[in-house]
């Protein structure tokens, strides 16, 4: 079994290599499959992680949710099941070994379709558990992705086979021995996919302030209990789910926008540009002006790195 998984990530390594020329992530010819490639460690990047599988092929990744940590290498996948803001950075890497990784993204229909075409039983009464999870890779999850990987060399076979090999990487998943997480999300009636509908509102809404009580509406659920499920799935509260869409938002918003950063607060939801201030200085290390600043200065770096010279 490891001699097969080790000849398994050779070969998907260099499937991602050969397509990553640089540092970043990289779109590939199937929509739902991104690459990633890195040659030195990285400071934590801040996003919103999908429904998604993630496998690392080499080097070494953390992400961090809330004050969750999930490490994982060429040995284990994550997932995330349902829509997630984390952080998250490249913990072993180099030019010589360069961080070598792939995401597939997959939705709630794509899952549904798997349980149902596959007859899978799935208990609605399930309680709600943590939407990321950090699981063993097998060989025949590895050997169905490195299948989808190779397709990015013949396009023609892509539109037939692509849709094919996704719905066998979601069974995969499904088997493995936190499936049972990722089935709840597909489910109607759920406890996980009725948070999934407030995480949804959450995000088309992140601007506009709430009461706890017209989410609770939304997940069908009293109070007490959406509050209990929401901090099970995503490891924070609603407030702090919407704080950490704002923010991060707000930094995109001043990075690709020559914006004042309390226009930019205004823009994102905050009534005082004093609180965004401390609450950005908070979760990104600095004040909007500062951390904004340092980051163009490392883009220049990166981009003059990469510059023939």
């Amino acid at each position: 079994m490891f001699e097969q998984l080790s000849k398994q990530r050779v070969e998907l390594a260099n499937i991602v290599e050969n397509h990553t020329e640089r540092d970043g992530s990289h779109k590939t010819a199937i929509p739902s499959l991104f690459f990633s490639r890195y040659s030195n460690d990285t400071g934590p990047n801040y996003g919103i992680y999908k429904p998604s599988l993630c496998i690392v092929v080499q080097g070494m990744k953390e992400v961090l949710l809330s004050q969750e940590r999930f490490q994982y290498g060429p040995a284990d996948y994550l997932v995330s099941s349902v829509n997630l803001p984390i952080s998250g950075q490249v913990t072993e890497a180099s030019s010589e070994v360069p961080y070598l990784a792939l995401k597939l993204e997959f939705t709630p229909s794509e899952i549904l379709e798997v349980l149902r075409e596959f007859q899978l039983e799935v208990d609605k009464k399930v309680n709600a558990k943590r939407g990321m999870y950090v699981s063993k890779i097998e060989p025949s999850l590895l050997d169905a992705v490195t299948r989808l990987s190779r397709l990015i060399d013949t396009p023609k076979d892509i539109k037939v086979l692509a849709p094919l090999i996704v719905k066998e990487i979601i069974y995969r998943v499904l088997q493995g021995e936190h499936g049972g997480m990722l089935k709840q999300i597909a489910i109607e009636g759920s406890s996980t996919h009725q948070i999934s509908d407030v995480i949804e509102h959450i995000m088309k809404n992140y601007e506009k302030s709430f009461k706890i009580e017209e989410l609770a509406e939304i997940a069908n659920m009293s109070v007490s209990s959406l509050h209990r499920h929401f901090k099970e799935v995503t490891a924070m509260s609603p407030i702090q789910f919407q704080k950490q869409l704002r923010l991060q938002e707000a930094r995109s918003l001043l990075l690709s926008e020559a914006e004042d950063a309390a226009d930019v607060a205004f823009r994102v939801g905050y009534e005082s540009p004093s609180q965004f201030s401390r609450e950005y200085s908070r979760m990104f290390g600095l004040p909007p002006k500062e951390d904004i600043k340092r980051l163009r200065a490392n883009n220049d770096e990166t981009t003059n790195a990469e510059s023939p010279s």
